[in-house]
């Protein structure tokens, strides 16, 4: 899930509740669904939350959300813009792979080391999420005093253009360098260019931005030198270029709200296209229609219209009520940085969020009959004791991964023989949300060892199990993916070895009356000749090891790790 690190006294003086305790804080950021993970080394807090609510990438948005919360600020805020004074011509050069872009100028701003340091992390947060790694969507930010907009009328503002040139075409100097250098020549020899010049690999023509000077941003590769915001930088011009106009317009509002929360005054841009102009950043308004009934249906809790409305207010969103026949309605604004609220349900949600989820009273549920448990649910319970009963902390690890994380980390190959335990070919999403979620699992390993990768800062030693999900590609299935569940176990310590994986997994199995065979195999992410299969009461089920040291490299781990995993229902 997403991290951010905040400044707590940062975040105190941006609430404007200076008063409260690093504890008070960590309370009211949980029931904001935001998770403290501990500190960073100069003090800072992490904070991991759902990749949802983007627009908490940044200290900015935190604040705001927190104001909303505490009851300081209520409704929907739009910040008040100024008429454009800048134009971006987009011309027909442009790569038809890359063809959409939108803007705004922020103005008044104090750009301190924290606000410069909180642009930044907001800008690489929002790459890798909304933009997937710059692909999608690539921000700019320019300190606007260095730019020179190109006359273009006396009635007409200053304009910029956004185009296409060769790669061999004109030079400029980019950010962390001194010479001045081609597009071409950026990609295959500036340490940024060769990370991201194979977004640019098919491209006839590379996208580039101008003033009147020259040549001053190649995106979605790097800014140029000559407009770097510093501390100090008063004005800035944010451009963003894309593949898809909605995205880009989404990020850039994000971007704008942070900027408007340090004292910036936004100002429009306007971006002209070959067959149509718009005016940007895109502030409008959605609405989202939720009736009465089912926001009590769905919180299981009464409430009349004025607490709902006061609910709604108290999330950042706004409610008029409606009646419908003999139905209650609620037309919701929603605030342009909220990119999370896509249907009526996330309208509920937050309405139980500002309610409090820790408020609500369990009650049981008006059907006829009452629940249980099914045979698989009772054996995982059963696994699950064991493992705990042996030393394991229970994982419950996201089913979704990236496919170098199922399989190039740890040594496979996708669609690998399938005699290689957690190869094959993997499900795969059609629109991921994130490029760190690509892919169903095909074994539950990856994510233990993601685990142990983000834990190097706690003592060993680290005995971790999850029972979980996995799936692969087979036509043969009705749905074409064959589903399964794994047990899957680590054992992280300076003592770990095949031995002693083993011991663990034989008392697994005796508790289930399973006769356990280790005949050798091998494995790519275990040491050869230290690595076996798993065999219970004559079938294959999984395979045991030691984790190849170039597994362990891959993940920063200077521990060794000795792992099993097999099929939950060869314990049936």
């Amino acid at each position: 899930m997403p991290t951010v690190e905040v400044d707590p006294d940062e975040l105190r003086r941006l609430t404007g509740h200076e008063e409260k305790s690093d504890d008070e804080l960590e309370a009211d950021l949980f029931a904001l669904g935001l998770e403290y993970e501990g500190d960073t080394e100069d003090g800072h807090m992490q904070l991991e939350f759902a990749p949802d609510r983007l627009d908490r990438l940044s200290i900015e948005g935190i604040a705001r959300s927190l104001r909303y919360q505490y009851g300081d600020d209520r409704g929907v805020y739009v910040p008040k813009t100024n008429d454009a004074e800048w134009v971006i011509e987009v011309d027909e050069s442009v790569p038809e792979e890359r063809p959409y872009v939108t803007g705004a100028i922020v103005r008044g701003l104090d750009m301190t080391e924290e606000g410069l340091e909180s642009l930044i992390q907001l800008q690489e947060k929002l790459h890798r999420t909304m933009g997937r790694q710059r692909a999608k969507g690539a921000i700019g930010v320019h300190d606007l005093t260095m730019l020179k907009g190109r006359p273009a009328g006396e009635d007409r503002p200053k304009t910029i253009s956004y185009r296409g040139i060769d790669p061999d075409g004109d030079r400029f100097v980019p950010l962390d360098s001194d010479a001045e250098l081609t597009p071409g020549e950026v990609l295959s020899e500036h340490p940024t260019g060769r990370t991201y010049g194979p977004l640019l690999a098919d491209y006839g023509s590379y996208p580039v931005i101008y003033d009147d000077i020259g040549l001053f941003s190649f995106p979605p590769v790097i800014n140029g030198r000559r407009t770097e915001v510093t501390e100090g930088t008063r004005d800035v011009f944010v451009e963003m270029t894309g593949t898809d106009q909605w995205t880009i317009d989404r990020m850039c509002a994000i971007v704008c709200y942070a900027l408007a929360a340090r004292g910036g005054r936004v100002e429009e841009v306007r971006v002209e296209y070959p067959e149509e102009s718009l005016v940007r950043p895109d502030f409008e308004i959605e609405h989202k229609t939720v009736s009465h009934r089912r926001i009590e249906r769905l919180l299981g809790i009464d409430l009349d219209s004025d607490e709902v409305l006061d609910l709604l207010e108290r999330s950042g969103l706004a409610g008029e009520v409606e009646e419908r026949g003999d139905e209650v309605v609620y037309d919701v604004s929603v605030p342009p940085y909220r990119v999370d609220v896509l249907h009526p349900v996330d309208v509920v949600d937050d309405v139980g969020r500002a309610y409090g989820f820790n408020d609500l009273e369990p009650r049981y549920p008006e059907v006829g009959t009452i629940g249980g448990r099914t045979d698989r649910t009772r054996l995982e319970d059963a696994a699950r004791d064991a493992l705990v009963g042996l030393g394991f902390e229970d994982m419950l690890n996201f089913h979704l991964v990236s496919e170098a994380a199922c399989f190039d980390r740890m040594g496979i190959a996708p669609g690998e023989s399938e005699s290689v335990y957690g190869a094959g070919d993997p499900a795969t999403i059609a629109e991921p949300y994130s490029e760190d979620y690509t892919i169903v699992r095909t074994w539950a390993l990856p994510s233990l060892l993601m685990v142990l990768e983000n834990n190097t800062h706690r003592a060993y030693p680290q005995d971790l199990s999850e029972i979980g999900l996995a799936a692969r590609v087979d036509r043969s299935e009705e749905t074409k993916v064959a589903e399964r569940r794994t047990v899957a176990a680590v054992l992280a310590r300076t003592d770990a070895g095949y031995e002693a994986a083993k011991a663990r997994l034989q008392a697994v199995a005796r508790a289930f009356g399973k006769t356990l065979e280790t005949p050798p195999t091998e494995h790519p992410t275990f040491i050869p000749g230290r690595t076996a299969e798993v065999v219970l009461d004559g079938e294959s089920a999984g395979v045991i090891g030691e984790i190849h040291p170039r597994v362990l490299v891959e993940h920063d781990l200077e521990v060794p790790v000795a792992a099993f995993e097999f099929d939950l229902r060869a314990l049936d």
